[in-house]
């Protein structure tokens, strides 16, 4: 098992160092290097999935030896990490043959390929570690390698400040959970998993048998939030949601891989993780935070005309519908909606790139229209995806998203209202997106001009597809389930209100294809939500000024501030503390060479201040 764990970690790794030496300048041997790979990692990763009769498997040795202090490299492969490991091999192979198709004329394909090999080999990495280190380090390598595929275009402005914004917000979050990471080894003197979750068990033990005499809980709340800093960051939940939309000036397989399927979800699944260590404080809190994003986000969405940003805002309300299940404590329900909604929102997003592929790399979705005729495979497979994230009965989306609403219902009403008008918006805004995109007739010349993407592209969808369809229903039998699902699986199934949940959430897609299709049935270029209430457009139009207000700290305090710093740096500290009675001098200098500046007015300013000087002193006002 260890073997193959090694090979399935490292063969990403081994392609993107060999294009890197070798295939920089041959970008069709350097792709099909790239899919062979994926499809290598996806054969050796069932292996892992399957073998083991679905055994917890654990396998460590020793990475770094300093002074006593020892730090280990393992894999830990249980139910939470199969699951993932079957998301991230499965769509990722999916993606990267799309990606042959999407990235055929590009310049620069051994650089996007290479690229992809990395991010693999990370998210790979994240998923097999066992301990809190091996996660960091391979959660860096995430950032990275995302910062370079959302960069890909980097001559763009767009391309180019996506991929700052990105990069600098998520180390933000990375920031909270190193400090979290710290907290762990000082309340544990361990950063690996299994041995943290069995000293909280041992803890929990004697206080039962020692009611008199118990033992305090070394987790608290600020240790549980730090360590969801890493959480808010990648899976960009509030209030550091304002990256993903922009990094969908990324190519459009790079969206689907990382901002739908996998990297996004590696904040889900750190969650899962380490859901041992959360109080229940912390939990009410991502279970609000997270029901919050979720009906958010979905406003942000109605206001959209990027087919890409729409989508972006959709995978931020369903990350938060998958924060709330886990703050309500069903964590195997936040893995179960993160695998439905990787093959839904995969394949949205994949479509998306089919159509912006026949467009001529048009987004503006007032620009489309008539695209059903045009298109019909990429129509009805993008109509299976609207259908499964609205939660129509009987889809994957169905299953996971009521089994949410129906804990919500259950154990915190709040919770519940917010996720509910969340799914009302969902169905809204992704059938918005359908009717002005593939009915009604063609408003541009590059939408009368589409004509259907090719096999490589379209395959991939229709995979998808299917498993949009039928990717739940083994939510019929709880026991086929993998891993941490199956006990919450359990426990919704032994709730009330089974029955009134089907009708509300039948309702709440009804409602949402209703409204859509009176308000976006017939459009123009204009979007007619602006004429009809334009104080309310405006306002989602907005995004709640979140942009704004980070734009306004960062230019009005943060940059002053260091510039400030900076300079209190080169006077007292490189200046006066290191150079000494020279940093003095220079001092001096500075201030000499102020007045020598070949303008008249400087001049001009230093000859009355000097004036007023000697004025000063002739009248008494300092001196004897």
């Amino acid at each position: 098992m260890e073997t193959v764990a090694f090979i399935v970690l490292l063969l990403p790794l081994l392609s993107a160092c060999v294009t890197l030496l070798f295939l920089r300048k041959h970008g069709n041997v350097a792709a099909l290097l790239s899919v062979a790979t994926a499809g290598g990692i996806l054969a050796f990763s069932l292996f892992l999935i399957f073998a083991g009769d679905g055994e917890t498997f654990a396998w460590e040795a020793t990475w770094i030896r300093m002074s006593g202090w020892e730090l280990r490299f393992g894999f830990l492969v249980d139910g939470s990490a199969r699951l993932l490991l079957f998301v991230v091999s499965f769509v990722g192979f999916l993606i990267h043959v799309f990606s042959l198709g999407y990235m055929a004329d590009d310049d620069a394909k051994a650089r996007y390929f290479g690229g992809l090999s990395i991010f693999m080999f990370s998210m790979l990495g994240i998923t097999l570690a066992d301990n809190l280190i091996m996660i960091f380090v391979f959660w860096e390598l995430v950032g990275f390698s995302s910062y370079l595929l959302i960069a890909h275009y980097y001559t763009t402005d767009e391309a180019a400040q996506a991929s700052k914004k990105a990069f600098i917000v998520n180390r933000i979050g990375d920031f909270g959970f190193l400090i979290g990471i710290v907290l762990t080894y000082w309340a544990f003197d361990t950063v690996n998993l299994v041995e943290i979750e069995n000293q909280l068990k041992d803890i929990v033990s004697w206080n039962l048998e020692n009611p008199q005499n118990q033992i305090l809980n070394p987790v608290t709340t600020a240790l549980c939030l730090a360590l969801a800093c890493g959480f808010i960051g990648k899976s960009a939940q509030f209030p550091l949601h304002v990256w993903l939309p922009d990094a969908m000036a990324g190519p459009t397989p790079v969206s689907a891989l990382i901002h739908a399927a996998t990297m996004v979800a590696a904040g889900i699944f750190l969650l899962v993780r380490i859901e041992f260590l959360f109080t229940a404080q912390a939990l009410s809190l991502i279970a609000v935070l997270g029901a919050g994003m979720g009906l958010y986000a979905g406003f942000c969405a109605l206001a959209q005309r990027d087919i890409k940003k729409i989508l972006a805002y959709s995978t931020l309300s369903q990350l938060g519908y998958m924060a709330a299940a886990f703050g309500l404590g069903m964590p195997g329900l936040a893995l179960f909606h993160l695998m439905t909604h990787a093959f839904f929102k995969a394949l949205m997003f994949l479509g998306s790139g089919s159509v912006i592929h026949a467009c001529h790399h048009e987004q503006d979705i007032f620009n489309y229209g008539g695209l059903r005729k045009k298109m019909p495979l990429t129509a009805y497979t993008f109509l299976i995806g609207v259908l499964a994230i609205s939660g129509v009965n009987f889809l994957s989306g169905y299953f996971s998203k009521d089994a949410i609403l129906l804990s919500a219902y259950n154990l915190n009403v709040p919770v519940f209202v917010l996720l509910y008008a969340g799914a009302i918006l969902t169905a809204l805004y992704m059938f918005r997106l359908y009717f002005i995109a593939f009915e009604g007739e063609a408003r541009s010349k590059n939408a009368k001009k589409a004509h259907e993407s090719p096999a490589l592209m379209t395959a991939p969808l229709l995979v998808l597809a299917f498993l949009s369809v039928i990717g739940g229903y083994h939510a019929l039998f709880p026991e086929a389930i993998v891993g941490a699902a199956v006990p919450d699986l359990t426990v919704v199934a032994g709730m009330d209100n089974h029955l009134w949940m089907i009708v509300l959430g039948t309702l709440a897609w009804i409602i949402g294809i209703v409204g859509a299709k009176n308000l976006y049935g017939k459009v123009g270029q204009a979007d007619p939500l602006a004429a009809k209430a334009p104080a309310f457009f405006a306002l989602c139009r907005s995004k709640l000024f979140f942009d704004d207000i980070y734009d306004f700290y960062v230019r009005r305090i943060q940059d002053p501030f260091a510039r400030f710093v900076e300079v209190m740096e080169m006077l007292f500290i490189s200046g006066l503390m290191v150079r000494g009675s020279a940093g003095i001098a220079g001092l001096f200098a500075l201030l000499g060479r102020a007045c020598y500046l070949g303008k008249i007015h400087a001049y001009a300013f230093w000859f009355i201040f000097g004036t007023l000087g000697f004025l000063a002193y002739a009248v008494g006002l300092f001196g004897n």
